[in-house]
Formats: structure tokens, C-alpha cells, sequence
């Protein structure tokens, strides 16, 4: 877009998918910090709840936690790098959005200790949240309707999906039910949230939404996810450094940090942004597949915490059940990453599974040594290596892999512009 002065209205006709240099803008950064707080009191829920010795409903509440909280970004990030027209009524409505958003965020701790408590769960400030977030939604996908002709029954769709996802949670809220129905219906109303965009984006060509600007999108969320692990170290650390700068210390710093570096390294390997260019259809398992990754490593932020209050001793969990509060979110996130790669790509490394085996290994490895009765300090520096058995893998040997997959799509698009010609 033509750099602008001010900020008059414009019509909202959609974007060039193809723009040249198509980066976040600083509304959307504005917009994440919020996630930064809706993260953050996910993972604290989370740490709480399992160091509590509600294992159980912390894990239940962070799965609905997560869900609820990547959603309400993804249905922003999607229309932004369709329609964003950066004008009065867009920053607005957007700043409507990050209200609902922070009122999301400050529902999740009722929504938790419902879980605890048993009977109905509290979750009418969580819908509230979604409210003001969908009002403004709905607003600009009636705007974008009425001024780009060529997509409105894509906007129509969603519109129409939008509104009958927000009814349900609404009917879902005023029912007051049980814990097991609740969870029930938050799975069919999860599937209605999902079918909306996969039944728009095969009409009249989709929206036309920016393969490059939403890797990068997804990639600074990621970053986001990952400021919970340096929140749990350093929460860890704050515990430690009372005694002053021990090896402990020391140790524990170095685990958190690179534990983080090595998840940061692994996942900006992928080549996100250029194979979702010229293999546009895959954006669906791409982009929802994100959902649970975004929680892993949340998740992993959260273990840290939980390290943090055995350090302290204000918890229930043994050494071993404390680590796990980390291995098992790290696992999940090698899982996850590989999955989605594979997903994207549509290949598969022999090599990546041997590095999935060997990630086993050293959790199994860091478990292990606490249930051998190894200092905590210890253990977490042992999940530290996870990632970078990755990291590693990848760069002596994996990037061929990349380069073969970066090869094939060139030739792919070059064949296609041989047979337009």
C-alpha cells in the first residue's frame, strides 16, 4: 500500500495477495500485546491449578484456554491480511477487538476455578469477551461484503457462520450446564468455528489473504508463546537468586534461556511463508494446526512456572511430576512441529523421524534422572537439549531436506508459468 498521511475512510476492496514487501503493521502488533496477557494468565491457570493437585481440570481449562484465545487471534489475523484498510473505522473497530480480547483474558481465572469447584463451568466472562471481539468482526465483514462485490458471498459465509458460532455460545452460557455437556458443546461449536473460513475460502476464490504476511503473523505469535518460558525462568530464577549467584543459578538461567532459543530456532527453520505462496490450499491444516502448537508452547512456559513454585515448595507434585510439567509440553511440541511440516510440505525425511526418536530420548533422559532423585536444576537442563537435537540435525545434515522442498516448488511454479505461456 501507498504510504498514507492520515487516516480517511476507504473501501474496503481487499488486498493484492501478491503485494511486494507485505509486512505486520503496528496496529497488529498493538493488537497481540493483548494475547501477551491472555497467554500469560493462561499459563499462570495452568501452573496453579497442576502444583495444586488439580492436574485434571488445569489441563481441561488450558485446552479450552488455549482453544478459546488462538481463535479469537486467528479471526483477526486472517481478515487483517485479506481487508486491512488501515483507516478510521478499521483502527476503531479493531480497538473494540483488543478490549474483548483483555476481557477474554481477565474470564480465564473464573473459568479455571470452576473447573475446581465442580458443577456448572463459569465461563460468561470468557463469552462476554468473545461479544465485544465479534460485534466489530461482524461489523467488518458486512463492510467488506458491500464494498468488494466480486468476494461477497465469501463475506456472506462468514458473516453468516460468525454469527451463528457467537448464538451458540451465548445459548451454550444461559444453559448453565455441567462440566462434561459443557466441553461437548464447546467441541460442536469449535467445529462450527472451523467449517465457516473452509466453506468460504472455496468460494469465489477465498479471500484474498497474504501468504507471506501470515507466516510472519503466526511466526511473531509463536514469539509471543514463547515469552511465557523466559516469564517461567525468570520466575524460577527469582526464587534462587535470593541466595545469591550459585551454580543453581546459574544452571537454571542457562536451561530456561536456551530451552527457549533452541524452540525459537526450530520452528523458524520451516520455510512457512514460500511454500504457502505457491501451495496456497494448504493454508487450513497449516493455519489450524498452529492451535495446538501455540498451546505446547505456552505450556512450556507454564512447567517453568510450575519449577518455580517447587523451588519455593509451595507445591504438590513431586520432582518427577514437576518435570514432566515440562517434558511432556516439550514432546508434544517435537511432535507438532514435525507433524505440521510434513502437513506443509507434503514430505517425509526419513532423517526427521531418527531426530523425533533421539528428542524422545533425552526426554525420557531428563524424566528419568528425576525419578533417579537428580536435583530439579539438573533435569530441566537435560529438556533444555531437546530442541537442539533439532537445531543440530538440521543444520549439519536437515537443511538439504529444505533445499529440496524450496527446489521443487520453484520448478513447480516455473512449469505453471511455461503452460500459461
Amino acid at each position: 500500500m501507498p504510504e498514507r498521511t492520515h487516516h480517511s475512510r476507504m473501501t474496503m476492496s481487499g488486498r493484492d495477495p501478491h503485494e511486494a514487501h507485505r509486512a505486520a503493521t503496528p496496529l497488529e502488533l498493538l493488537f497481540d500485546l493483548t494475547f501477551v496477557i491472555a497467554f500469560g494468565a493462561a499459563a499462570d491457570e495452568l501452573a496453579h491449578l497442576v502444583t495444586d493437585d488439580h492436574v485434571v481440570e488445569g489441563i481441561v481449562g488450558f485446552l479450552f484456554a488455549t482453544f478459546a484465545v488462538s481463535w479469537a487471534w486467528i479471526n483477526f489475523t486472517w481478515f487483517a491480511s485479506a481487508y486491512d484498510t488501515d483507516d478510521w473505522v478499521y483502527r476503531l473497530t479493531t480497538m473494540v477487538q483488543m478490549a474483548g480480547v483483555l476481557i477474554l483474558a481477565l474470564g480465564l481465572r473464573h473459568m479455571f476455578e470452576s473447573l475446581t469447584h465442580g458443577g456448572h463451568v463459569d465461563n460468561s466472562q470468557m463469552v462476554l469477551g468473545y461479544v465485544v471481539m465479534r460485534v466489530p468482526m461482524l461489523f467488518q465483514w458486512w463492510r467488506a461484503g458491500r464494498q468488494d462485490p466480486a468476494r461477497s458471498r465469501v463475506c456472506r459465509t462468514m458473516f453468516v457462520s460468525v454469527a451463528a458460532a457467537q448464538v451458540g455460545w451465548l445459548v451454550l452460557l444461559w444453559l448453565d450446564l455441567d462440566v462434561v455437556p459443557m466441553f461437548v458443546g464447546v467441541v460442536v461449536l469449535g467445529l462450527v468455528e472451523v467449517s465457516g473460513p473452509v466453506l468460504a475460502e472455496r468460494i469465489d476464490g477465498g479471500t484474498p489473504w497474504h501468504p507471506h504476511h501470515i507466516a510472519e503473523r503466526y511466526g511473531l505469535l509463536v514469539i509471543i508463546a514463547l515469552g511465557e518460558g523466559l516469564l517461567g525462568t525468570v520466575a524460577a530464577l527469582s526464587v534462587l537468586v535470593g541466595d545469591g549467584w550459585t551454580l543453581d543459578v546459574a544452571l537454571l538461567g542457562l536451561a530456561g534461556t536456551a530451552l527457549t532459543f533452541g524452540l525459537w530456532w526450530t520452528y523458524f527453520v520451516i520455510p512457512h511463508g514460500a511454500v504457502l505462496h505457491a501451495r496456497r490450499e494448504r493454508s487450513f491444516g497449516w493455519g489450524y494446526g498452529h492451535i495446538p502448537l501455540f498451546g505446547a508452547v505456552v505450556a512450556v512456559g507454564a512447567g517453568l512456572h510450575a519449577a518455580a513454585y517447587e523451588l519455593e515448595h509451595h507445591t504438590t507434585l513431586s520432582t518427577t511430576g514437576t518435570v514432566l510439567t515440562v517434558a511432556v509440553p516439550i514432546a508434544a511440541y517435537v511432535v507438532l512441529m514435525y507433524v505440521l511440516y510434513g502437513t506443509l510440505t507434503r514430505s517425509l525425511d526419513p532423517f526427521h523421524v531418527v531426530l523425533v526418536m533421539v528428542s524422545g530420548v533425552v526426554v525420557a533422559l531428563g524424566v528419568g534422572l528425576a525419578a533417579a532423585g537428580v536435583p530439579l536444576v539438573w533435569c530441566l537442563l537435560v529438556l533444555a537439549l531437546v530442541p537442539w537435537v533439532t537445531v543440530v540435525g538440521y543444520e549439519l545434515v536437515g537443511h538439504r531436506h529444505n533445499e529440496e522442498v524450496l527446489s521443487s516448488l520453484a520448478g513447480a511454479a516455473d512449469a505453471g508459468s511455461d503452460r500459461s505461456a
